[in-house]
């Protein structure tokens, strides 16, 4: 089986989970995706589980999560940390991932989805998960939010920002670049760290809607359940710079 794996993991290598750096944020992700669970015993299965930064809390909540990537980096960093939580890491490449079991929670988070640069290899994905879903579980899918993205620049095709990291002296500052009619967006993003050193990483997202994933969800036979602007529930709004949204396996 051939993996295609774009380098996110490279570019990220060593430095990935600074770029994460409010636990509130984890915290709230965790606590939706096991409120959001139809039953742990299921089993759990993420879609670019990356270093495991929401696999590994949320295994303490739901029991054992396969995750799935296709970069072996990512996977060897969540390797590192295996005594945090029960997560079994699986190199592959997600439109194409053939697993041997079916499970009630998959979720794909944090823009992943995006990651996919045509709507094809993104519907892909969702039928993937479709096919991996027993009957009555659940699908959840997080990513940037396109009108809410192109409502951040202003009605500039760039713009630039600043997070502040909670110690002193550090952060994130975040250059992005809409191309494509807004359909594409490039983000470099620059760590400095208090000692005076930084990291650089660079990436490329394909803007979506929530509408556009329910459409893959539905020809995969899942069945469109709710829209929120972030993982407290909160509806769906265009303005909000993320969107999640749940899709349910018939019975």
């Amino acid at each position: 089986m051939t993996i295609a794996d774009i380098g996110y993991g490279r570019q990220f290598e060593g430095w990935y989970d600074r770029v994460f750096p409010h636990a509130a944020a984890t915290r709230a992700a965790v606590d939706a995706l096991a409120a959001f669970h139809p039953d742990p015993a299921w089993g759990t299965l993420e879609f670019g589980v990356g270093t495991g930064r929401i696999a590994l809390p949320l295994s303490h909540r739901v029991g054992p999560v396969t995750g799935v990537d296709s970069s072996p980096e990512m996977l060897a960093a969540l390797e590192k940390k295996a005594s945090e939580g029960r997560v079994t890491g699986e190199l592959g490449d997600i439109r194409t991932y053939r697993g041997d079991r079916a499970y009630g929670l998959i979720y794909c988070v944090c823009s992943t989805l995006s990651l996919i640069l045509d709507p094809e290899g993104q519907r892909e994905v969702i039928a993937r998960a479709a096919e991996h879903l027993r009957p009555g579980g659940r699908l959840l899918v997080e990513a940037h939010n396109r009108p809410g993205i192109i409502a951040l620049h202003q009605g500039l095709a760039r713009t630039t920002m600043f997070i502040p990291h909670p110690e002193p002296d550090t952060g994130i500052q975040m250059h992005a670049t809409l191309m494509a009619e807004n359909r594409v967006w490039q983000v470099s993003t620059l760590l400095f760290e208090a000692d005076g050193t930084h990291r650089i990483g660079t990436e490329v997202t394909r803007l979506l809607t929530p509408d556009e994933v329910d459409v893959h969800a539905r020809d995969a036979g899942l069945n469109p359940e709710g829209h929120y602007s972030n993982w407290l529930r909160t509806a769906y709004v265009p303005e909000a710079g993320l969107f999640v949204a749940s899709y349910t396996k018939p019975a």
